[in-house]
């Protein structure tokens, strides 16, 4: 009978410590997905819409849309999303890019014409030029890698304000 009890209390015990484990490692990785999303500031000023969104490829060369279109008019200003480094400016094959070194992360614009130079630093909200011609659409294309690998710019921009529970009033 007290060793049943024992076993009991083991179980229980272990139960326990597992369940605390498992809410612990869910937290974390709540709160460093939370810290990731809403980052970087929107480059763009006026209404925050996408047109085009993300579409990851299948293999590192297959097709895909390695990046988010953002409506955008011919001249209007490009903002950095975060403090950052020039990293290139140049003409990719018919359009005017200009990318940015966040870290791990890289951003990159395009069509965008800048003044900026390779190893210039920037900082979030800095204009970094303006959207110029492109055969691509009268957008902002804007893409996002982390340690070379393609994902979601609107992973890392502020987007959805955080859900503020209020009050209930009877």
């Amino acid at each position: 009978m007290l060793e049943r009890m024992w076993n009991v209390k083991a179980i229980r015990l272990l139960a326990t410590s597992l369940l605390a484990i498992a809410v612990v490692v869910s937290f974390n990785a709540h709160s460093a997905q939370a810290l990731l999303s809403g980052t970087w500031s929107w480059p763009l000023s006026g209404q925050r819409s996408v047109l085009r969104h993300y579409e990851a490829p299948e293999r590192f060369y297959a097709p895909g849309h390695r990046g988010i279109d953002l409506p955008a008019h011919l001249g209007q200003e490009v903002l950095a999303p975060a403090d950052g480094v020039v990293h290139f400016v140049g003409h990719v094959i018919n359009r005017d890019v200009i990318s940015l070194q966040h870290g791990q992360y890289l951003s990159s614009f395009e069509p965008v014409s800048t003044e900026l130079k390779v190893g210039d630093l920037v900082e979030r909200g800095q204009v970094i030029g303006k959207v110029s011609t492109g055969p691509h659409c009268e957008c902002l294309h804007m893409g996002a890698r982390k340690n070379g690998n393609y994902l979601s710019p609107l992973a890392l921009l502020a987007t959805i304000p955080p859900a503020v529970l209020l009050p209930w009033d009877n």
